[in-house]
């Protein structure tokens, strides 16, 4: 493997990097390539951290400890790397050798609950602050004492050096060179070598990196090189692709701020058994199963056909690289089809023809996938997919060390690198999981209804696979409660006296900044209310107000007041739920007026019902040549909207005025009008308020 030498490179010693002026530089792995240019779009953001903290009780050597990290930082070049352009080009600088300082921060004084909070500050603290890719180094490690014999190990690596498999393999090497370290004071001299404890590495990332881009580039069996062959199968299963819009709870900003929060969900352990059972009976492994249920889920949230999710795959397939610290892990997109009315049986065929293919093409580096199919870039989606599923079959078990136990500290980063991120895995007898989320798009209830909706589908799922996936229950036990008995209490005291406008007006004030116009044809963050949704474009609640107050003050200058109807024909889209409200905000009623009705039909309720103003759009006007009273083309006609006020108008509609009215065929065949007032309209709403 060519090497270079990079003399130019100097040496930080304030960053405990040795004093030797020369450093080894070799080129990236694909997957760091990509990091470093994420780095240096956003520099100082830490959601490419990796962060794990350990909880060790029992007596503690800290100077075995501390040998401990000096002896995996010298096995693995992977820590002793930052990352340096040459020749214009991100490369590996490697340093001959590094001392990763070990600061302890002394908690025994404090009382139980103040030591607690101040332990989640710290913890959160260093999972967030950012590592300097340039300057290094790119592992971090710090020891809080809570108690006399109790501790916690923050370790703290940026992406770029390590994965989560590298947390595994740092663990597993931290526990037996510190038993032998501990329990064996000749350790810490010179009469025995620690480098003798557990074997040399066959090889170094570097190695993998080189390795990589000459095997992606070589010339395959047929001809052609792996690079070709991979990427034609990519291109032709991501042909297409369609951006996941679930639903959130607030619009999605322009730069994700990547702040995140998590939760956590443990599955019964008979389910967990009847998951596996079920596995075994169709053929399929229980990631196939869990998978499946998981874009089923997401499926009933967005009603989407085209269900696309990452998951990460350990892309270790050779022997020599299971034991290596380093950036391995390779992202799959798994991409189902949710066509046709499948049962789940159906679709776990299907998840496991896509999962399976998929593996077989897992060599290609997502990075050099995203490089070659140049997917439409936008700040705030990830290429290709934005949510990520896994499962783990093998957890980090609890450590017996000399004197020391070790287990692992759950905490909450605070940061999320996309919408979603199922991790599942199996602990003993039962699967637990955790959900990652962006705080810029979900709150936490929405995220513990999704959890609780997850849990029931999997229940319906074993109830009965052949079920059809739409029929398959999502609702939980509260819910289910929520909606045939206590939302059929109709007595609502709030309501008295209050119009549909007024309702949603208190919700503005409420939830200003909350999503109410979605982009696509998707169920709520409830999992049972509908959102208004559309092809291209998503309102918030104070948007959808301001621009239907625009529109009242227009109405209410050509004449609209209480019990006036305004005719309404406008195709769906954001303008429709516009329309609608501000007629009922100038406090007239609404005539829902189908362009696809006869045209004598159209003539004759415009009549009857005695419409004052109609509010269309300009391609439907030649539909009503012959009304004579103002026309209002809200498309057109926007520009002069958009002059009058954004406060809410006042008027003195009240529950018992007319709100809209509907035409039904009549028992004599005639077109019959049906007056509905405000108060009706308002009961309607009240389950979808509650």
């Amino acid at each position: 493997m060519s090497q270079y030498i990079y003399s130019s490179l100097t040496d930080d010693e304030e960053l405990n990097f040795s004093e030797e002026a020369e450093v080894f530089v070799f080129p990236t792995s694909f997957a760091q390539q990509r990091l470093w240019f994420l780095d240096q779009l956003a520099p100082g953001n830490p959601f490419y951290n990796v962060s794990t903290a350990l909880h060790l009780t029992g007596s503690l050597n800290f100077t075995a400890l501390k040998q401990t990290f000096n002896e995996i930082v010298r096995r693995h070049e992977t820590l002793r790397t930052r990352f340096v352009m040459v020749e214009q080009q991100p490369v590996q600088a490697i340093a001959p050798s590094l001392t990763i300082p070990l600061p302890l921060i002394d908690l025994r004084n404090f009382d139980s609950p103040e030591r607690d909070t101040r332990v989640q500050q710290i913890v959160t603290q260093e999972a967030q602050h950012p590592f300097n890719l340039t300057t290094g180094p790119l592992l971090r490690v710090k020891l809080l004492q809570l108690d006399e014999a109790e501790y916690l190990l923050l370790l703290n690596l940026h992406h770029i050096v390590a994965d989560g498999w590298s947390i595994g393999v740092l663990i597993k090497e931290l526990g037996v060179l510190y038993k032998a370290l501990a329990g064996d004071k000749r350790y810490l001299t010179t009469s025995y070598s620690v480098s003798t404890l557990l074997p040399e590495l066959p090889i170094q990332y570097a190695d993998f990196a080189q390795w990589q881009r000459e095997w992606l580039q070589g010339v395959g069996t047929n001809g052609t090189s792996p690079l070709q062959t991979q990427l034609a199968y990519w291109q032709k299963q991501l042909n297409g692709i369609s951006v996941l819009n679930l639903p959130t709870d607030r619009l999605r900003p322009a730069v994700p701020s990547y702040r995140g929060a998590k939760q956590f969900l443990e599955l019964p352990h008979s389910l967990t058994q009847a998951l596996e059972a079920l596995s075994s009976q169709e053929g399929v492994t229980l990631f196939m199963t869990m998978l499946a249920a998981f874009q089923t889920l997401l499926y009933r949230y967005t009603q989407q056909e085209d269900i696309a999710v990452g998951s990460p795959i350990a892309n270790r397939n050779r022997s020599e690289l299971e034991g290596l610290i380093g950036f391995f892990v390779n992202s799959l997109v798994l991409r189902t089809d949710f066509s046709g009315k499948v049962t789940f049986r159906e679709l776990l065929n299907r998840v496991r023809e896509v999962t399976l293919e998929a593996y077989s093409h897992q060599d290609l580096p997502f990075e050099k996938l995203v490089e070659e199919l140049h997917p439409e870039r936008d700040l705030s989606y990830h290429p290709f997919f934005q949510v990520v599923f896994s499962l783990q079959n093998t957890p980090i078990e609890t450590l017996e060390l000399s004197g020391l136990t070790l287990s692992l500290f759950e905490f909450d980063s605070k940061t999320a690198k996309l919408d979603l991120e199922f991790h599942l895995w199996q602990d003993l007898e039962s699967l637990k999981g955790q959900m990652v989320y962006s705080t810029d798009l979900f709150d936490d209830k929405t995220i513990t209804r999704m959890l609780g909706h997850f849990q029931t589908l999997l229940e319906s799922i074993i109830a009965n696979p052949e079920q059809r996936i739409s029929d398959l229950s999502l609702l939980t036990v509260q819910e289910r409660q929520e909606l045939l008995i206590d939302w059929n209490d109709t007595k609502r005291d709030y309501l008295e006296n209050k119009c549909f406008h007024q309702l949603f007006e208190a919700q503005v004030q409420e939830t200003p900044d909350a999503i109410a116009l979605n982009a696509r044809s998707a169920m709520s963050a409830t999992g049972y209310a509908y959102a208004l949704v559309f092809d291209d474009e998503q309102l918030s609640y104070k948007e959808l107000n301001i621009r239907s107050n625009q529109l009242a003050h227009y109405l209410k200058k050509l004449g609209v007041v209480p019990d006036v109807l305004v005719g309404i024909c406008v195709e769906r889209s954001p303008e429709a739920i516009v329309a609608l409200l501000g007629i009922l905000k100038a406090g007239g009623a609404y005539l829902p007026l189908d362009p696809s009705l006869p045209q004598e039909r159209l003539d004759f309720m415009l009549e009857d019902a005695q419409v004052s103003v109609l509010l269309t759009q300009e391609k439907l006007l030649k539909h009503f040549e012959d009304f004579s009273n103002p026309i209002i083309c809200i498309d057109k006609d926007w520009a002069t909207i958009t002059q009058h006020s954004q406060e809410n108008p006042t008027n003195c509609v009240k529950s018992d005025n007319l709100a809209y009215v509907i035409y039904t065929s009549g028992s004599t065949g005639k077109p019959k009008g049906v007056l509905l007032q405000h108060r009706g309209l308002s009961n309607l709403a009240a389950s979808q308020i509650e």
